[in-house]
C-alpha cells in the first residue's frame, strides 16, 4: 500500500507543478498581451490563441488533479444517505462509471481526435499540429484512469476517501 501513496503522491506533485506552471505561463502571456494591446496599441494574435490552450489544458489537468484528491464535484443526495458496504459499493461502481468514461470519451475519443486533426495546423500559432493541442485529452483521461484505480483500491481495503494528507 505504500508503494500506491507514493505513486499517487508522485502524480499529484508532476500535476500540481504542472498546473502551476502553465498558470504562470498564462500570467506572462497574459501581461504581454495587455502591454501589447494597451499600451503599443498592436494586439496579438498568437498570445491570445495560446491563452485560451493553455487554459484548457491547466482546466483538464486541475479536473485529474480533483479527481485524484475525490474532491471533485458529485450529487451526494443517494450516497450521503448510505452508510458501510452499500456505501463502499456505490462508491466503487462510480469510480468504475468514471473510468468507462474516461476511457471511451477522453482516451479513445482524445486520441482519435488527434490522429484526426495531426495534419491541421493552429490559426496564429501556424506550425504547431493541431493534435498536439489535443493531445492533453488522452493525457487527463489515463491520469484520471489511474486514479480512479488508486481510489477503487483505497475504498477495498477502507482507506478514507480524503487523500490530501498522505503520509509516507
Amino acid at each position: 500500500m505504500k508503494v500506491l501513496a507514493k505513486i499517487r503522491k508522485i502524480i499529484d506533485v508532476v500535476l500540481g507543478s504542472a498546473c502551476a506552471l502553465v498558470f504562470a505561463l498564462m500570467v506572462c502571456i497574459g501581461t504581454y498581451q495587455i502591454v501589447k494591446r494597451l499600451i503599443l496599441n498592436d494586439p496579438s494574435t498568437v498570445s491570445e490563441e495560446l491563452l485560451t490552450y493553455s487554459f484548457t489544458w491547466m482546466a483538464l489537468l486541475a479536473s485529474a488533479y480533483v479527481f485524484g484528491k475525490r474532491d471533485h464535484m458529485r450529487m451526494g443526495f443517494l450516497a450521503d444517505k448510505l452508510t458501510g458496504t452499500p456505501r463502499k459499493i456505490l462508491e466503487i461502481f462510480i469510480e468504475l462509471l468514471l473510468m468507462v468514461f474516461t476511457g471511451v470519451v477522453l482516451i479513445y475519443g482524445g486520441i482519435s481526435i488527434m490522429k484526426l486533426t495531426m495534419i491541421q495546423k493552429t490559426a496564429s500559432l501556424g506550425s504547431i499540429p493541431m493534435g498536439v493541442i489535443y493531445s492533453i485529452l488522452p493525457v487527463t483521461g489515463v491520469l484520471i484512469f489511474i486514479y480512479s484505480i488508486l481510489n477503487i483500491i483505497d475504498l477495498c481495503v477502507g482507506k478514507e476517501q480524503d487523500h490530501r494528507d498522505v503520509k509516507e
